[in-house]
């Protein structure tokens, strides 16, 4: 394609590489688990007579628009990426303008999964390395994102259009299956960042703990659990749902203390005071795997007995989630389990249940609400009867409260779980006791 030089020339030393020195300091994953990957995902190609595969990455949803691209190649920017991934030859990544590709594009250094990084330029130079690929169908499966929560493929409406201008005659089908059908089990590998994701979530709630006193802001509290993430390895990915609020109040006067807000809600520089109740969800961001925690903190040495209860309550779920997180169960028999001890306490639940954990959140299968109520993405419509498998993983939604004490006030409870036989191994290991901070 005729298009203007990226920039004037300038020469590199005879043989200059990209550094490797980064490769130390990164999380990786191995070339034996690139070639698992590309393997399979090849051999879904070739049964549903797809040629190539358009990736079209982009920031949405706390970057998750970003986890197909991630899965396939080790490279999620933030600013997007196209990449092409064929059956017979290596993948292409189109990565970054000009000025950030000199002297050679930044992610030669941080993986060894793919090598062919170009010039992000737009559809139309994707467009021509396709119509040079001479496929043999000329099928395209287009793969962006999805999932519970985002239940819209994330495509670029013009980018579609684009591409479908640039490749006239060519078939374009949907295949973020492709990619979503490899993510539901996970490798040991891949179980491994989890693991380490965990770990650090566990890290983050020993910080939250620990500031969560009176007179330290929101925003104080907040800053502190995402420098333990950054400090000790996580990506900068900041997902943390938090909301904190004086338990007793006037009851005419509503406070969002059933689950954790978002931003800009909070982080708000309100102190925190003797009383307050703390909620949160968070992710930890390892290698580009999340970590699942839900957590609560009561500020002072004796917190009501009914949120004592509640949190109870919470502890039990959990438990019965670790039970029956097993292979072979039914979704259904999972939910039902879970939500037993709140229907036994009489207690009502925001979501409790179970959604799958990886790259992204949720990921498939999700279960958190009643059936029949909110999105049928998230309330088991027509999952009852799916079987857990060996290796899935679940972040665990357990937001309790008792309509019969306050309406407003709850806890939020929660780990992450690994399917095993014998019983779900826990990632995270929150804390089982209600802190209470002074």
């Amino acid at each position: 394609m005729a298009k203007n030089p990226p920039f004037p020339p300038h020469p590199l030393p005879e043989g200059a590489q990209a550094t490797k020195e980064l490769l130390k300091y990164l999380p990786q994953l191995s070339l034996k688990e690139r070639n698992r990957r590309w393997d399979g995902i090849r051999k879904k190609m070739l049964l549903a007579n797809i040629d190539v595969l358009v990736f079209m990455g982009n920031d949405a949803f706390f970057d998750m628009g970003l986890v197909n691209l991630r899965y396939v190649t080790q490279v999620g920017p933030k600013t997007g990426a196209h990449a092409l991934f064929f059956i017979d030859r290596d993948p292409i990544i189109w990565h970054a303008r000009p000025h950030t590709n000199r002297p050679t594009n930044m992610h030669l250094s941080t993986q060894e999964w793919v090598q062919d990084f170009r010039i992000h330029n737009g559809v139309p130079e994707v467009a021509a390395a396709i119509r040079e690929a001479g496929l043999a169908k000329n099928r395209v499966g287009m793969v962006s994102f999805g999932s519970a929560i985002m239940t819209t493929p994330t495509f670029l409406h013009g980018d579609v259009l684009n591409y479908q201008k640039e490749l006239p005659g060519f078939d374009f089908v949907d295949a973020n299956w492709v990619i979503e059908q490899m993510r539901l089990i996970k490798s040991e590998e891949e179980i491994a960042m989890l693991a380490k994701a965990g770990t650090l979530a566990r890290k983050t709630i020993d910080t939250m703990i620990e500031y969560a006193r009176p007179g330290m802001t929101e925003a104080g509290l907040y800053a502190e659990m995402i420098r333990t993430q950054i400090a000790n390895g996580c990506e900068p990915q900041i997902f943390n749902l938090l909301a904190a609020g004086p338990v007793e109040h006037p009851t005419k006067e509503l406070w969002h203390l059933l689950h954790g807000a978002e931003q800009p809600m909070v982080p708000s520089t309100r102190p925190l005071k003797t009383g307050d109740v703390v909620v949160t969800e968070f992710h930890t961001q390892y290698g580009g795997y999340l970590a699942a925690s839900e957590f609560s903190v009561h500020i002072g040495k004796n917190a009501p007995a009914q949120l004592q209860n509640i949190h109870r309550v919470c502890v039990e779920a959990l438990h019965a989630s670790q039970e029956a997180l097993v292979p072979g169960n039914t979704l259904r028999q999972a939910w039902e389990a879970i939500r037993r001890p709140a229907e036994k306490a009489g207690m009502d639940f925001v979501e409790l249940g179970f959604h799958g954990h990886g790259l992204a959140s949720p990921e498939f299968p999700t279960v958190v609400y009643r059936p029949g109520y909110g999105h049928d993405s998230m309330n088991g419509a027509r999952l009852g009867d799916l079987v857990f498998e060996e290796n899935m993983v679940f972040g665990n939604n357990i937001d309790i409260f008792d309509p019969r004490w306050k309406p407003d006030v709850g806890c939020m409870f929660g780990d992450m779980m690994v399917v095993k036989k014998g019983g779900a191994q826990k990632l995270v290991n929150v804390p089982l006791e209600l802190p209470q901070t002074g």
